[in-house]
């Protein structure tokens, strides 16, 4: 079933242009009813989500090597680890004040600190259990994949005004 949901997802994704992660996810909760108590493929969809998914996520990771990260130069290593430190902890603390918790504001605060979707899935799998995990990695996704579709959308068009200093575009005739 997960291999039918990744064939799908990507076909999806390659001929409507939204991201395969999104339609994955969607065709995930669709077939949702699979994981209900006493239903025949809930052994597989656990050894799926669990094995399958962590051995995927170190797939994804091994794409990341040391001679990646050493040709970076250890000034920008630097600010990048800070950057993704600060980030997370950044998260953690305005999670703090929202009354959320702490694992959630982790898994949020990581998934956009590290590289987004893939990065929810990752942490959620090493996170303790808690209740309703599954609904906050789905909410997670949801909103990781929305607002990186949105700054898609909306990057090229800033970028576009900011080749026109202010003004020049209303420029009234003498």
């Amino acid at each position: 079933m997960a291999v039918l949901i990744a064939i799908s997802a990507q076909f999806l994704s390659e001929h409507y242009g939204a991201p395969a992660t999104l339609m994955a996810l969607l065709l995930g909760m669709s077939l949702n009813f699979l994981s209900e108590s006493g239903a025949r493929t809930v052994p597989g969809i656990h050894f799926a989500s669990r094995a399958v998914l962590r051995f995927g996520v170190a797939l994804l990771g091994a794409r990341v090597s040391l001679e990646v990260l050493s040709d970076l130069g250890v000034s920008l290593l630097c600010l990048v680890t800070t950057a993704l430190a600060c980030t997370i902890l950044f998260a953690i603390i305005v999670g703090k004040f929202a009354g959320m918790d702490w694992r959630l504001s982790l898994l949020t605060g990581g998934a956009v600190a590290i590289c987004g979707a893939s990065a929810a899935v990752a942490l959620n799998a090493v996170l303790p259990p808690r209740q309703n995990s599954d609904r906050d990695l789905a909410l997670t996704i949801v909103a990781i994949t929305l607002l990186s579709t949105s700054a898609m959308v909306l990057y090229p068009v800033l970028a576009s005004h900011r080749k026109h200093p202010i003004g020049t575009a209303c420029r009234i005739a003498p």
